[in-house]
Parts: structure tokens; sequence; C-alpha cells
């Protein structure tokens, strides 16, 4: 008797554990997707793009990048405008844009166990037409699913 009531005890905290598990998605970093389209689908120069932090520094996200078809950049959770600074670069021929993607931050809940994240809605995005010859919004929802690009991204085509 005694050992049925420790196994049937036994089961139930095993149910109880079992359904009580945790649920985060492993990738709870939100970045948009960039591919290259138009004439130039692969950047056969160096690409590096740095973020603006919004506090006067700069990060480098993308280093010296060759042979580039896309590329990913996060979304910051709070701020409107993302600005990012990308460097195109063939030998001593250096290429700069300012790319500032306007956006709305919408919290995320997964669970209370689980990080914040917030998805966003591109409402906007502007460029300087140095290397770049124009951006588009393809698909303005952007969440922690990066499979669709966000943006597609046209260069000029200087002898790629």
């Amino acid at each position: 008797m005694k050992k049925t009531y420790f196994t049937g005890l036994l089961a139930m905290v095993l149910i109880v554990l079992g359904c009580s598990t945790i649920d985060c998605p492993l990738n709870n970093r939100v970045y948009a997707k960039y591919k290259l389209a138009g004439e130039v689908k692969t950047l056969n120069k160096t690409l590096t793009i740095a973020a603006d932090l919004g506090d006067g520094n700069d990060s480098v996200i993308i280093n010296k990048a060759e042979k580039t078809d896309s590329f990913e950049l996060p979304m910051s959770y709070r701020r409107p405008i993302d600005t990012f600074y990308i460097e195109i670069k063939s030998g001593s021929q250096v290429s700069k844009d300012t790319l500032k993607v306007s956006k709305t931050n919408e919290p995320h809940f997964e669970s209370v166990d689980c990080n914040p994240v917030f998805f966003h809605r591109i409402t906007d995005v502007n460029c300087t037409r140095h290397a770049i010859d124009s951006v588009i919004i393809n698909h303005p929802n952007v969440t922690n699913n990066v499979t669709k690009s966000t943006f597609l991204i046209y260069f000029k085509n200087t002898g790629n």
C-alpha cells in the first residue's frame, strides 16, 4: 500500500513538473534582415557597419565582411529611430552612408520567466546615397524570426 501511494505521489509530482516547462524562445534577439537586390546581388567589397548607440558612442556590428549578399542588424528596444553607419571599401576607395530606420517598439510577452522582448514595425527608412542607391521596406514587421527579409537594399553598381 505504501509503495502504491508513493508511486502515485511521485507520478503526480512529475506530471506537474512536466507541465510547467518554460517555453522561452532560444532566439530572443530581434534583428532586421537586409537582402541585396537589383544589379548588385553580392557586394564584392569590404562592408563595415556600426550602430549609433545614442550616447555619443558607436558600436561596430559587422567588421570587414566580404562577398556579402545579406546581413542582419539588431533593433534597439526603446529608440524610435535606429541609425547605422555603413562603410564600403574597395582598395583605397571608401564610400560611407548613413541609414536611419524609423520604427515603433511593441513589447512582446512570452512568459514572466522569459527576458523582455520588443518587436517592431518599420514606419520609414532613409539613407544617404553615396554607395547605396535605395532601401525598400519589404516586410515591415520585425520579430525574432529572421527568415523574411525586412529590407531590400540596392547598392550602386560602380564596378562592384
